[in-house]
């Protein structure tokens, strides 16, 4: 009958919801359908994500009777004010999720002894008041009616990264967990991961959020990587044991669903790339999307239009040049010229090689040597494709694939020093200090060292969030301690730059205003970042979690580079 259900929306509604492509998800509330469809047009709310984050009030069964009778009463015409009546009645929004205060917070974790400047203590014992203000739990209500809720039960508390952003994101997990660890907070990074792990157990991978509508696609790989830093301020290897297999599974689903062929001179390279098969508007931003793609009048080029915006989401770029091309494959345009699936991005395919690197670790310490061998080859393989295809010679860089083109997009992004965060370059060049020094240079000669605000996620300014002059957490960190990996002296003398730069910003941020942001101004140390889609957001999970990293490196132990070379920072 189910089945029975979801053809007939589909007969009824095709060309509202493009049913020649994968669907978002089977819930014909919050993924697809006319419901979804007449209820995001209405624009009765301004942020698209508020509707589908409601409660329904009764069963979806009686909500889609509801709907029924109200397209019947009004010959399928329903006014605005009908529609906002229609659901005020159906939903609420409310119910999913309470406040919780993780039991091993700790308001003086012994880092913050460590730290001798007073402004930065004090900026410190504020961050770590945040925690509580974003612990969370699932309330009995969504485990007892899930039918009713877009959110996706998950078994322990969590740290959520603030305003509109209400459920467990992929990514941001990673420097939250970070941060929690710093502040001596296990328990409650272990409770994270296992969240994310029971995403993989339920759907064998880690969606883009925990709610139904992001099943359609994930976020950058980090699971592994997060688990890494579980185990080194833990080594709990009863625990790591009982899990091994699940990251396993993670990291199967991206080999399987994720990588194309590249050739490159004649050899054929197998890379990863962002590459969502859902050809339909992303629910949490519908009528955004609508409004994106409208531009192409044929429904095939709207199906792909979409793929591309929801490859751009899975990202964690949404949006930027990056993933923009005109005509002549250029980076210019605007969100319309999306073609995310295009690319070879540098950064996912050194988490991704990173990861494969520490599964192999993982099974190493679990004692199962076939599978040490097999994810090792994997490591070596992905390496020498991320050099092969990806590094620039030239320039002393990495930098995205065109794969339509075959040519590297050689344009600055802060993601092209990834492989330095993840270390996944050739170990018998000096250990690193040669691709440090090249980067240096890079990051000096497109002028990054202007911005007094933080590295810019690119220089090209669009009106997207992803761009100039936006300068987004993640980044700094990756740039930051990709340098500080690489032992090179003036890479190293770089990141300190970089690094207490950007806790001078946040400091001078959070005194004016007493909060902390998504992202920043990379021009105006300390304001918050604009563009894209939505307002701002503050909390913020992933912008504590760096700052703490940062503060942790750079304001509690002596640093050999600035104090025993004499060299002064540029602040």
């Amino acid at each position: 009958m189910q089945a029975l259900t979801f053809v007939l929306a589909c007969i009824l509604n095709c060309q509202l919801v493009l049913c020649t492509t994968q669907q978002t998800c089977d819930s014909l509330i919050y993924c697809q359908g006319d419901l979804l469809d007449t209820v995001q047009r209405a624009r009765i709310f301004d942020d698209s994500k508020t509707f589908v984050d409601m409660r329904q009030i009764n069963p979806s069964t009686t909500t889609l009777k509801n709907f029924k009778k109200l397209k019947q009463e009004t010959k399928n015409n329903p006014t605005k004010e009908n529609i906002r009546k229609f659901v005020n009645n159906n939903f609420v929004l409310e119910g999913e999720l309470e406040p919780w205060t993780p039991p091993d917070y700790k308001n003086k974790p012994a880092f913050l002894k460590l730290i001798k400047d007073e402004k930065v203590k004090n900026f410190t014992q504020n961050l770590i008041g945040i925690w509580p203000t974003l612990g969370r739990k699932v309330r009995q209500d969504v485990i007892d009616n899930p039918d009713r809720h877009s959110f996706i039960s998950v078994p322990n508390g969590f740290i959520i990264p603030g305003g509109r952003y209400r459920e467990i994101y992929y990514w941001d997990s990673y420097w939250i967990i970070k941060g929690l660890l710093i502040c001596e907070m296990k328990s409650t990074a272990r409770g994270m991961l296992e969240n994310l792990l029971s995403l993989v157990k339920r759907y064998g991978f880690v969606a883009n959020g925990s709610r139904v509508y992001y099943l359609n696609r994930s976020q950058p790989p980090l699971l592994t990587l997060m688990v890494s830093l579980y185990i080194d301020a833990t080594n709990d290897l009863k625990w790591l044991r009982t899990n091994v297999q699940v990251l396993d599974r993670e990291l199967s689903w991206w080999l399987a669903n994720r990588t194309v062929s590249v050739v490159k001179n004649g050899v054929n390279y197998t890379l990863a790339h962002y590459g969502c098969r859902s050809g339909t508007p992303r629910p949490e931003s519908y009528y955004e999307d609508l409004e994106t793609c409208r531009v192409f009048h044929q429904q095939s080029k709207q199906e792909e239009c979409y793929k591309d915006i929801k490859s751009a989401a899975e990202s964690g770029w949404d949006f930027s040049s990056r993933w923009m091309f005109d005509s002549k494959g250029d980076a210019n345009g605007n969100l319309s010229d999306t073609q995310t699936r295009r690319v070879i991005p540098v950064d996912l395919n050194a988490f991704l090689c990173k990861a494969f690197e520490e599964l192999s670790i993982f099974y190493l310490k679990v004692g199962h040597t076939s599978k040490v061998i097999q994810w090792k080859e994997k490591a070596e393989e992905w390496r020498k494709s991320i050099l092969m295809v990806l590094y620039n010679s030239e320039d002393g860089i990495w930098y995205d694939y065109d794969v339509i083109l075959s040519r590297p997009r050689k344009i600055f992004y802060p993601s092209n020093l990834a492989p330095l965060w993840t270390e996944s370059y050739d170990p018998t060049i000096n250990g690193g200090e040669e691709y440090g020094s090249r980067a240096a240079k890079y990051l000096k000669d497109q002028g990054v060292k202007e911005y007094k605000g933080g590295i810019p996620a690119s220089l090209t300014q669009t009106g997207e969030q992803w761009d100039f002059p936006n300068a987004w957490p993640p980044l700094q960190e990756i740039v930051i301690l990709g340098l500080l990996n690489t032992h090179d002296r003036d890479a190293r003398l770089l990141a300190e730059n970089f690094g207490m730069r950007w806790i001078r910003a946040n400091i001078k941020g959070y005194q004016e205003s007493g909060k902390m942001f998504e992202k920043y101004d990379s021009v105006n140390p300390g304001q918050y970042g604009n563009g894209g889609e939505y307002p701002v957001q503050t909390g913020y999970g992933w912008s504590n979690g760096i700052a703490l990293s940062l503060i942790n490196i750079y304001y509690t132990k002596k640093n050999l580079s600035r104090e025993d070379t004499g060299v002064k920072l540029d602040l």
